[in-house]
C-alpha cells in the first residue's frame, strides 16, 4: 500500500528529523525530493505547487529555523500538509435516524469495484447495527445482479432485485416501498456503470437519484487510476453532485495520486478505502493515519482496532490466564494464526508498524510456510495439541506426512512453540515488562506526533 511514496518520504523524513539545524538550503532542497515524490506519484500538479509553495512559506518562518529541534519541526510541518491534502479530518456517512429510511446511492464506472464495495459497506453498517437492503439497480452489466446476490448471501443481507427488469428508476422505486414495508432503514442500491462516462449512463443515474433521494450519493473509484479517478470524481460531481468517495484497490496502489489529490480537487471527502478482497477488507478513511503510513511512521492506532475486531476479550482473559498458569498450546498457537490471518495480508499488517511501513516486500515473506505451520498443528491429535511432549520420532513423522510438510519442518514449529510459549510465561508473570511494551506503544501513537515525535 503506497510502498513508491511511503519510501521515498521516509527517506526525507529520516535526512531531516536528525538534523540539529534547518537553514533554507535544506528547506529547499526537501522541498524539491518532496515535490519530484508527489508528482512521480501522479499527484495533480495544481496540487503539488500548492503544497510546495505552503511548506516552503511555513518552514522557513522563525518557528522552524530558531525552534529547539527544528527537524522535527519540520517534519510536522510535512505530515500536517499531508493530513490537509487527504482531507484534515475523517468524514462519517450522514445517515438518518433508523426510524427513517437512508438511502445511499452507489455510482462508478463498470470495473472499480462498485458492486463489491456496496456489499462491503452493507456489511459494516449491519455491525453497526443498521438493518440494510442492497438493492440490483445495475441492468446493464452481465450478471450484476446475480453477483449481488451472491454477495448479499454472503453477509447475510438480502437483495432486492425484480427478474427481466429493464428500468432502474423503477426497480429503484419500488425497492423503496419494500424496504418501507419491511423495516429496512438503510438502503444501498448498486447502479449500473459503463467503461466510459457516456451521455445514456449519467442520464439514467440522474434519474435514478431523482426517484430515491439519497441522504448519500458515493462515487466508487480505482485508486490505481491515478490522476485518472480525480478527473471521473470531477466529472460525476459536476453532473450528479456526489457526497463522497470510496477508493477501491487502494492495497495495490504503490503511488497515491488519486488520494493525494481528490479532496483539493473535487472539495469530496475520501470515506473508505478498499484494502482486499475480502468482506472486512474495508476501512475509514483517516487522514491522519494514511499520511502517518506515507511518512513510514506506521498507524498503530488502526492496528489495535483491527486486532480488536478479530479478538473477543474474553478469549483474551482466558488467554492471559492460561499465560499465567503455563498452560498455552498448540490449539492456542493456531488460533493466534487465525487472529492474524483475520487482520489482512501481512503488508498492511506491516504498514501499520512504525518503521516498517513500505520496507516489507510481501512477495518475499514465506506466507506458504504460515500455511503449512497451520497444517501441521492441524494434522495432530487433540492430546497431541494440548500436550506437545508427547509428541515423539514416530509421531512427528506421521504428523509430516498428514500435513505434507518434512519431520524437519515438525520440529521447527514444535522448537517455535516451546521458546513462544516461554516468553508468554515471561510476559505475564513481569509487569515491569508488560508496562514497559505498552509505554514503547503508547510512545509510538497514544497522545503523541505519529512515529513518537512529541508536539
Amino acid at each position: 500500500m503506497l510502498e513508491k511514496i511511503t519510501n521515498t518520504f521516509s527517506d526525507i523524513v529520516r535526512n531531516v528529523s536528525g538534523k540539529s539545524t534547518i537553514t533554507e538550503k535544506n528547506i529547499e532542497e526537501t522541498v524539491e525530493q518532496i515535490k519530484m515524490a508527489l508528482l512521480e506519484a501522479d499527484v495533480n500538479l495544481r496540487v503539488v505547487r500548492r503544497f510546495v509553495n505552503a511548506t516552503v512559506e511555513e518552514a522557513k518562518g522563525e518557528k522552524v529555523l530558531r525552534a529547539v529541534d527544528p527537524g522535527q519541526q519540520f517534519v510536522k510541518i510535512i505530515y500536517d500538509r499531508i493530513v490537509k491534502l487527504l482531507g484534515d479530518e475523517k468524514v462519517d456517512l450522514q445517515l438518518k435516524d433508523p426510524s427513517t429510511q437512508s438511502v445511499v446511492l452507489m455510482l462508478g464506472l463498470q470495473g472499480a469495484g462498485k458492486t463489491t464495495a456496496s456489499h462491503k459497506l452493507a456489511a459494516r453498517l449491519v455491525k453497526n447495527g443498521r438493518k440494510v437492503l442492497l438493492v440490483a439497480c445495475d441492468l446493464v452489466r452481465p450478471a450484476a445482479v446475480e453477483q449481488l446476490k451472491q454477495l448479499g448471501e454472503k453477509i447475510g443481507v438480502p437483495v432486492y432485485s425484480e427478474d427481466g427488469a429493464k428500468d432502474a428508476v423503477k426497480v429503484a422505486k419500488n425497492a423503496l416501498s419494500h424496504a418501507k414495508k419491511n423495516g429496512f432503514d438503510t438502503i444501498i442500491v448498486d447502479t449500473a456503470g459503463r467503461l466510459q462516462i457516456d451521455e445514456a449512463m449519467m442520464q439514467e443515474l440522474v434519474d435514478v437519484k431523482k426517484a430515491v433521494s439519497p441522504v448519500e450519493t458515493i462515487l466508487v473509484a480505482d485508486a490505481m487510476t491515478g490522476q485518472n479517478a480525480v478527473d471521473i470524481a470531477k466529472s460525476f460531481d459536476e453532473q450528479l453532485g456526489i457526497s463522497g468517495v470510496i477508493l477501491t484497490k487502494f492495497d495495490s496502489d504503490a503511488r497515491g495520486g488519486a488520494a493525494l489529490s481528490l479532496k483539493s480537487i473535487t472539495d469530496k471527502p475520501i470515506l473508505f478505502i478498499g484494502t482486499g478482497e475480502k468482506t472486512e477488507d474495508f476501512e475509514p478513511f483517516h487522514p491522519d493515519r494514511i499520511a502517518s503510513r506515507i511518512l513510514g511512521m506506521g498507524d498503530i492506532v488502526s492496528l489495535v482496532e483491527k486486532a480488536q475486531e478479530q479478538v473477543d476479550i474474553e478469549q483474551a482473559q482466558k488467554l492471559q490466564e492460561k499465560m499465567a498458569r503455563n498452560e498455552f498450546t498448540l490449539d492456542d498457537m493456531l488460533e493466534q494464526f487465525e487472529n492474524v490471518g483475520k487482520m489482512g495480508s501481512i503488508s498492511s499488517i506491516m504498514d501499520m508498524i512504525p518503521g516498517l511501513a513500505g520496507k516489507i516486500d510481501e512477495s518475499k515473506i514465506d506466507l506458504d510456510g504460515m500455511k503449512r505451520q497451520k497444517a501441521i498443528i492441524q494434522s495432530m491429535t487433540k492430546k497431541e495439541r494440548a500436550n506437545h511432549l508427547i509428541i515423539g520420532p514416530a509421531r512427528r513423522k506421521r504428523i509430516a506426512l498428514g500435513s505434507g510438510t518434512s519431520v524437519a519442518e515438525v520440529n521447527k514449529l514444535i522448537k517455535q512453540f516451546e521458546k513462544t510459549k516461554l516468553t508468554m510465561k515471561k510476559l505475564s508473570r513481569n509487569r515491569g515488562l508488560q508496562g514497559k511494551l505498552m509505554g514503547q506503544l503508547g510512545s509510538m501513537g497514544g497522545g503523541k506526533f505519529p512515529g513518537g515525535f512529541g508536539f
